[in-house]
């Protein structure tokens, strides 16, 4: 048996290597703890990705939200102002048509919407046609055309006794004018006056029969729309006679 010897007898190399395997060890932890706390691609990738996302949804909620609709510098978005602007634009069509008495009744429903863009704009058209439809303080009638366009114009503004005034000196003077004898038909009614508007729409007719068409479809006359008798009157078919 070969004799026991001493640690020192051992070769260098035979030295125990407790200390390169600690060491060895503690650098395998370190880069272990290092790879750990390392961001891995994919994960940077998509931290990039959320910022950037997160970038842009704050720059989208930046942008300022789009204007309301608008025409002529009035919002459209609510329904009554839109139905009020139709109403505008109907009272314009007949503004330019020069049927400002119409005109003017649909101009001061304007005034009563929610918009003051519109009611301002009516309120001037309204204006503009009471001076349109006011006659001259200067005219002075004195043909039966000059006596029956001052009539129609009292009609226009409301004024009933100077226009049937003007109308009967019409036609004194022109007995045989259809029109003078249509527009008191068109009086009568408005003033309620159902015999006399009937008595003077028969003798319209009778000088000229168009009249009858007109009648039809004019508002003036909505007062007798009950009437039996305005209905023979405009639809004489209907019985088998002819006015």
């Amino acid at each position: 048996m070969p004799p026991f010897g001493n640690a020192c007898d051992f070769p260098a190399h035979k030295v125990p290597l407790a200390h390169p395997l600690t060491r060895g060890t503690g650098s395998v932890s370190i880069r272990s703890m290092a790879k750990a706390h390392k961001p891995s691609s994919g994960s940077a990738r998509h931290s990039k990705g959320a910022a950037r996302s997160s970038s842009k949804s704050q720059k989208k909620k930046a942008f300022p939200p789009p204007p309301p609709a608008q025409r002529g510098g009035v919002e459209l978005v609510d329904p009554r102002v839109q139905a009020q602007l139709k109403v505008y634009d109907e009272a314009l069509a007949l503004f330019h048509q020069q049927k400002f008495a119409r005109a003017k009744q649909e101009l001061e429903k304007v005034l009563e919407g929610p918009s003051k863009e519109l009611a301002d704009r009516a309120r001037m058209h309204v204006k503009i046609a009471e001076q349109r439809m006011k006659p001259s303080q200067e005219q002075n009638p004195r043909t039966a055309d000059e006596h029956y366009q001052r009539g129609v114009a009292m009609m226009n503004i409301g004024r009933w006794d100077d226009a049937r005034e003007s109308l009967d000196k019409a036609r004194k003077a022109a007995p045989k004018a259809d029109h003078i004898h249509y527009a008191l038909a068109a009086l009568d009614c408005l003033t309620g006056e159902a015999d006399s508007a009937l008595a003077n729409l028969k003798v319209a007719i009778q000088l000229r029969a168009e009249n009858r068409y007109h009648a039809r479809n004019d508002e003036d006359f909505a007062f007798l729309q009950e009437d039996p008798r305005f209905t023979e009157l405009l639809y004489p078919e209907k019985d088998g006679t002819a006015g």
